[in-house]
Formats: C-alpha cells, structure tokens, sequence
C-alpha cells in the first residue's frame, strides 16, 4: 500500500475529533489514579474500545487493558500508559483534578486519549494483521515485588507474537512537531538511599559527638561533583540528591541522616562507574568519623529505538506532517519503562509536541503541568499511520 493510501485524510480525521480526544482527556485529567489502582480510567478505556468493535482483555497486570483489532500476523502493538503522579494539582482548571494529593502531571492522560485516538481512526478499516493496544498501568513506579506495568504486562503475554512496538510521550516541542531519536533514547536510572551515621551530642559540646549533617554536606558536595568532575563532556549523565532529611532538635548534634535521589545513565558499564564514584564520595563522610552507607534500588534499562521502527515512524509523520515538522531528538535522561518493551521487541518511542502559545514552556513533574490540546490529534493520527505502516512492511 502506497504512503498516500495509508496517510490520506487521515491528519484531517484526526482534527474532526478534536473535541472528543479533548473531552476523554479530561476525563482521566480529573481523575488520576495511582498506579495499579487506575479502575475508572481503564474502564473508560475498555468502553471505548468495546463500542468500537475491538477484542477487549481487562485485568491484565492488575488494572491494564488489551485490546485487539484486525487478525492474523503480523501485529504491531501501540503502547500507552496509565497512572497519575502523587501530585497536588496547582493549575486552576476547570477540569483540575479532583482527588486529592493526585495529578497528572506527565501527559499520560493524554498518551491515553491519542491511543484511543488511534483506535478511532482504524477502526472498520482493513488491516493486514492485528494492531494490538496495550493501555498500561504503572509507568512511574514498581510494586514490592520490583513490577512496573511494562513488566507485568510482559509477563501476562502482551507481546506474545508481536513485531513491533510503537508508544509517544509529550515533549517541549510546539503542538504539531512529532520528535523522533534513533537507538539510546531515554536513559536508564536507578534510586539511591544514603545513610550518614554519627554520634548525638549536646549542641553546646559538638566535640562529643559525630555531627551527621555537617558529615552529609560534605558528601553531599561530593556527590554533586560526579557528574561534572568524574564523567567525561559529552556523556549523559545525572547524579542528583532530592532529598535530605535528619536530626531531632535543635540543640541537639543530629546522629543520622537520610538521603535519596536518582541516577541516570547509558548502560551497564556507564552505571556501574557511576554508582563506585557515589560510593567512593562517600569516604568524605567517613574521613570525619560518620559511618557511611549507599543502597541502590534498580530502576529501568535504557530505552532503545529500534532503528527500522523509528524510521518507519519518520516517515510516515513526515508523510503526515511535513518535514519541517518531524525533528530528530538527541538521547534525553528521562528514564520510562517502555524501556523493557524495547529489550523484547523491536520497538520505538516517539516524541508529542505539546507546548503552545498559552501553554509555552511546560514543566514535568510539577503541580502546573499542562498541555496544548491541539497536539491530541497529531497524536493520534502518527500512531494510527505508523502502526498501519508497520503492518504493511512486517507482513
């Protein structure tokens, strides 16, 4: 099938359902769930994609939904997550959150309304194989048993028999640019616990004690000299200390102190000399008579783009879009779990620009996140476009 066939119209279908890609947004916008307890918004999901003829599975991974349409090989899977932020919602909008202490803050609602979006517009239209969708829970976090939603889902067979893999993210780029990046994308990352221990003291005597949080400071110091002391220039890397807490009173020299924050790197070897510097930062602490120790809890792999699946994606938004709107985007130490997708099947991530003239310079992760709507169907067309392309070059 030529490219014209498989794009024809379809940008334009997209933007005729602007207002319901918007109102099923809002939706889940005003009320996020956590994840692995996302109920209501996969139930609007399984709705949706029932009334539209397709083959529903609910329950998967806990609160996940899969759901299938066409038939027979090859499939191409679109991936898009669920779950919410443990964010208190500043942005004053009428459709704000309404459940207390619970945000999304990250775009997956509207990841969720472009994949239904793509739905949309493929729905009653021959396929030469199955489009599988995957509406995944708990992208931002695992469970005790180290389980993200990605993880999960693998297990439970969601990319049994799949060829390739397809999922977007919002971005800072202007609504209508799609971002795309080619192998190493997004990086992998790893939580790390510091635990300074000194000795109590009365704070007029500081002599009698080990002060933990002067011990801290220093290794805090150290730390945050990682990156910019031990990494070479031009290498990715984060090493960031986000929270800080010890001591008991004010008059009193502060025994412990607990530290945590996030590490972020390329691969295997990259993090494992990340993770030997953190640990020798910490003889600082220990030079002042603190003893001093690191945990590190596994995070995600690095995300992959597969390099026939990005390019197939390149194309077919070129195709929709215009080249002027289809941007190459260099490695990002965002990490996300669609990473373990990618180390199973052949597989990519795009990148959905979100910003706009009321809505210009987002911030992730914070009580103010928002987006420009008009990205929606965009959206929604490239992954409905490049997912038929998929089917069209695997078959």
């Amino acid at each position: 099938m030529s490219e014209q066939v498989l794009t024809e119209g379809l940008l334009e279908s997209a933007r005729q359902m602007r207002d319901d890609l918007v109102a099923i947004r809002r939706a889940i916008h005003t009320h996020p769930e956590f994840g692995f307890e996302e109920r209501e918004t996969g139930a609007l999901i399984a709705t949706r994609m029932t009334a539209l003829g397709a083959r529903v599975r609910t329950g998967v991974a806990r609160t996940g939904v899969i759901a299938e349409m066409g038939s027979g090989h090859p499939i191409v899977a679109i991936r898009a997550d669920m779950d919410a932020l443990p964010i208190t919602e500043a942005t004053g909008l009428p459709f704000a959150s309404k459940v207390a202490g619970m945000m999304h803050a990250c775009g997956h609602d509207a990841h969720v309304a472009c994949a239904l979006g793509a739905a949309m517009l493929l729905a009653g239209r021959p396929l030469p194989g199955t489009i599988r969708f995957l509406f995944q829970p708990s992208e931002e976090q695992k469970d005790a048993a180290g389980h993200s939603g990605a993880l999960l889902m693998i297990e439970e067979g969601a990319l049994d028999g799949v060829g390739a893999a397809i999922a977007l993210h919002t971005r800072k780029l202007p609504a209508g640019r799609i971002g795309v990046t080619e192998g190493p994308a997004l990086a992998g990352n790893d939580t790390i616990r510091i635990v300074v221990r000194g000795r109590a003291a009365h704070a007029a005597h500081p002599e009698e004690g080990i002060d933990a949080v002067v011990a801290a400071a220093h290794v805090v110091l150290a730390v945050q000299q990682i990156v910019s002391r031990r990494t070479r220039a031009g290498v990715p890397a984060v090493v960031s200390l986000t929270m800080v807490s010890g001591g008991i009173k004010e008059n009193v020299i502060a025994e412990r102190v607990e530290m945590m924050g996030t590490v972020r790197h390329t691969g295997p070897d990259h993090r494992a000399a990340l993770l030997a510097d953190i640990n020798r930062a910490l003889d600082v602490g220990r030079a002042l008579g603190a003893d001093c120790g690191l945990e590190v809890t596994e995070g995600y792999p690095v995300t992959n783009n597969d390099t026939t699946v990005t390019q197939a994606v390149r194309e077919t938004a070129v195709s929709l879009l215009g080249r002027e709107n289809v941007i190459d985007l260099p490695f990002d130490t965002w990490a996300e779990d669609f990473a373990y997708m990618t180390g199973v099947v052949p597989a990519a991530m795009f990148w959905l620009g979100v910003t706009g003239p009321a809505i210009p310079d987002p911030v992730w992760h914070s009580p103010t996140f928002n987006i420009d709507e008009d990205a929606l169907p965009v959206g929604a067309a490239v992954l409905a476009a490049s997912a038929m392309r998929l089917l069209e070059t695997k078959a």
